[in-house]
């Protein structure tokens, strides 16, 4: 599943082909929301903005359309008229006269009022966006001192959207090596400048990967790897789905675990051994 920066990296591109541009056509696969492909026809996007791991689409007559990818949902752009080679079931399409908006294979997709948007069942239990323009380091910060959460595991807290929103299984672990803290604790158990450095991290890996494509690795050690001729699956990343390979930092090999039966990686060194 898509991850904070992969989100907000397709709100760019749909904000990109559709913000201030007349839908000249719309399409939902939907039976339920076909009312709406006249009354959205002749209108304009206004915006869109990642919550979470879901889309929010703001037309100028206040509907918004709340759209989630879940596993495989995708959106692909394309010059106006053009469709995608893909076998993919087609669920939304949004036509202005340069370009054409398309989402496949996604379920879950929803018409609201804008007044109705942060009522919405997803959107009311989302924790702060890490990557949202609003959102400040000490709400982060915040996150992780408030009583609320210190009875849970790191590990499956990250994972909560309710605690920081957008952090999926490669954010987590990259967080938490960043962090060089101890995977498997409580976060009560944690110092206060061990819980600092996880919202360091968690802010700067969000954005980094945001910025890069999904790169979480220091820069200095990809373009090392990039003149060794590494491959991308080689320096993306700093442990994630890297075991029995050498840290980049220590040499150590990467070990894994799970938890909720998805696989955690660290490093044995630079995380236990603090």
């Amino acid at each position: 599943m898509p991850e904070g920066p992969e989100i907000w990296n397709t709100a760019d591109s749909l904000r990109d082909a559709l913000k201030d541009q007349t839908i000249t056509d719309f399409h939902f696969a939907f039976d339920e929301l076909k009312k709406y492909e006249t009354k959205l026809k002749g209108k304009t996007v206004k915006d869109v903005e990642a919550r979470g791991k879901a889309l929010l689409t703001f037309f100028d007559d206040e509907h918004v359309m709340y759209s989630h990818n879940q596993l495989y949902g995708k959106w692909m752009v394309r010059d106006n008229g053009q469709q995608p080679d893909t076998n993919r079931s087609l669920r939304v399409a949004i036509h202005n006269d340069n370009h054409s908006a398309y989402l496949y294979s996604a379920s879950d997709v929803e018409m609201l009022s804008s007044e109705d948007v942060p009522k919405h069942s997803y959107i009311k239990k989302l924790g702060p966006d890490v990557l949202h323009p609003d959102t400040t380091y000490n709400d982060i910060i915040g996150q992780y001192q408030s009583d609320e959460f210190q009875n849970r595991k790191l590990t499956t807290l990250l994972l909560d959207q309710g605690f920081i929103s957008g952090i999926g299984n490669y954010l987590r672990s990259e967080i938490m090596f960043y962090a060089k803290v101890q995977p498997q604790q409580k976060l009560k158990e944690y110092t206060d400048e061990e819980k600092e450095a996880l919202a360091q991290a968690t802010v700067k890996l969000s954005q980094r990967s945001y910025e890069t494509g999904g790169i979480t690795n220091d820069p200095e050690i990809v373009e090392a790897l990039k003149r060794e001729n590494a491959k991308y699956k080689e320096y993306r990343h700093f442990v994630y789905k890297r075991t029995d390979n050498r840290c980049h930092k220590c040499g150590s090999v990467i070990e894994q675990d799970s938890t909720g039966g998805r696989k955690i990686y660290y490093c044995p060194s630079c995380q236990l051994n603090q």
